[in-house]
């Protein structure tokens, strides 16, 4: 059960107790004592006596923004509790900025805490505090926390706030929840720009490409002009449907929605992915070569093209002149530069990448990273290496990366690495029938046709029937 009385104290007026709660959910031991004990004097140390509880406030959330660890913030969050400021000033300005910090580093247990301290030190959340716990509750995966959120905000009359409203139809729709999303969506007829995104979003997220561009194309008719933000969610739901027309179309809307206020390189990065999801590196290429800023996220996006379809030399040569350019590669970078060795068989060239994450870049391998020299391997025979590397692995192998293994067990037809491999993907996904079947290759490929009809005996006992596959063709090339 969340301990979630401070919310209900917070309404019915029940006398507060004190700033802080402990999370029993997640079992959160932090408290108000241990930040105090970490802070240091250094923060109010540069605050001068004569400034304003104002301008004091500004100052400190000042610092809180410009905080680059967690740690920091925890020192900086541990002074302002022991000067007791929090307690002089009973707005929720200081309070916001305090939650949005954890949040920003990724810490969403410490800001809801914090909101907790804030409702039962009689602080009334305003417009700018729900947006964050929201993002607190969809960084925690916790739906039934940010359900209780909805009905605090609900009662305070917050529901309808552009802010609100956008941070609570991207938590339905990152829970799963379209429909209860959409029923908020329709509730408001004076939606604003920010409602319309958020859905957009959510339904680009949920794979549902063709529904929205379908809700972009009515945002348009009521007549909203797109921002970036817009343009970012509709072109990668354009990228997944790989229609070419359409994203020329879309292109058009790009520029017409750049702003000279404003950097355009989130739209140009969305642009470039777009265009390769749609097999155009050629038109990528010239987004890219356009473009008067660059950064990781626009030579990863053009490597990831690049490996995606095959070109191997053009994907590397991309990595290199990145890192000429001083742009420092991230973990997604690094999966981009595996899989193009993985399609160009460079084995030993990607070894040495994957080496080069930790050496060079402080980089921490991850399961993408791991599944990619699985498969590289694999396709070039070395089944006892890439087995040595999936039992190594500081995380579980999934199917993703067992399945890679499986089928170099298929094209080398290595029956007893196959069976080792099939035990455990059974063990993970019993309901897999590509299990089975590939399982069944490999016999069939030894000429081992009694064990090939032991296999397919024992789908018809488990029930479990190879999907047949089908074809999709459209015109818009």
């Amino acid at each position: 059960m969340v301990f979630f009385s401070a919310l209900t104290s917070r309404l019915n007026g029940a006398k507060a107790t004190n700033h802080f709660t402990v999370f029993h959910r997640f079992g959160h031991s932090t408290t108000p004592a241990a930040i105090a004990t970490t802070a240091v004097d250094e923060t109010f140390g540069s605050i001068s006596p004569s400034l304003s509880p104002e301008d004091r406030n500004k100052f400190l959330a000042k610092l809180l923004s410009n905080c680059n660890s967690l740690a920091r913030v925890r020192r900086i969050h541990g002074d302002i509790f022991r000067s007791r400021i929090l307690d002089q000033n009973r707005i929720a300005f200081l309070w916001n900025n305090i939650m949005r910090s954890y949040v920003r580093h990724d810490s969403p247990l410490d800001a809801i805490q914090v909101y907790l301290g804030m409702v039962r030190s009689n602080v009334s959340p305003d417009r700018y505090s729900f947006p964050i716990v929201i993002k607190a509750a969809v960084q925690s995966h916790d739906l039934p926390m940010g359900k209780q959120f909805h009905s605090v905000a609900v009662k305070l009359g917050f529901v309808g706030d552009e802010f609100c409203e956008s941070g609570f139809i991207t938590l339905y729709c990152k829970s799963g929840k379209l429909g209860d999303a959409r029923k908020l969506f329709d509730e408001n007829p004076e939606r604003k720009l920010g409602s319309w995104n958020a859905f957009i979003a959510g339904l680009n997220q949920a794979a549902r490409g063709n529904e929205a561009v379908r809700m972009f194309v009515e945002m348009k008719r009521n007549g909203f002009e797109p921002d970036d933000f817009t343009m970012v969610s509709v072109t990668s739901a354009c990228g997944s449907l790989g229609n070419l027309s359409l994203a020329f179309q879309l292109h058009k809307c790009v520029l017409e929605a750049k702003s000279e206020e404003k950097s355009d390189i989130m739209m140009m990065n969305s642009l470039i992915d777009m265009y390769g999801k749609c097999g155009r590196m050629d038109l990528a290429s010239q987004v890219f070569d356009e473009m008067l800023e660059r950064n990781v996220v626009s030579w990863t996006s053009m490597i990831m093209g690049y490996a995606a379809h095959g070109e191997t030399e053009e994907a590397l040569g991309c990595f290199r002149r990145m890192r000429e350019s001083g742009v420092r590669p991230n973990n997604v970078t690094f999966v981009g530069v595996l899989s193009a060795c993985v399609h160009g068989g460079l084995v030993e060239e990607g070894r040495v990448y994957f080496d080069m994450m930790k050496s060079e870049f402080g980089l921490e391998p991850g399961l993408l990273h791991y599944g990619c020299v699985v498969d590289l391997l694999s396709r070039d025979g070395r089944l006892e290496e890439a087995k040595e590397v999936v039992e190594g692995m500081p995380m579980k192998a999934n199917v993703v990366v067992l399945g890679c293994l499986m089928g170099g067990c298929e094209k080398f037809g290595d029956v007893e690495m196959a069976e080792w491999v099939a035990r455990r993907m059974v063990e993970l996904e019993p309901w897999n029938d590509g299990v089975y079947v590939v399982l069944a290759n490999v016999y069939a490929f030894r000429g081992m046709w009694s064990e090939v009809e032991r296999v397919r005996k024992m789908m018809k006992t488990t029930n479990v029937a190879k999907i047949p596959a089908y074809s999709f063709a459209t015109s818009s090339f």
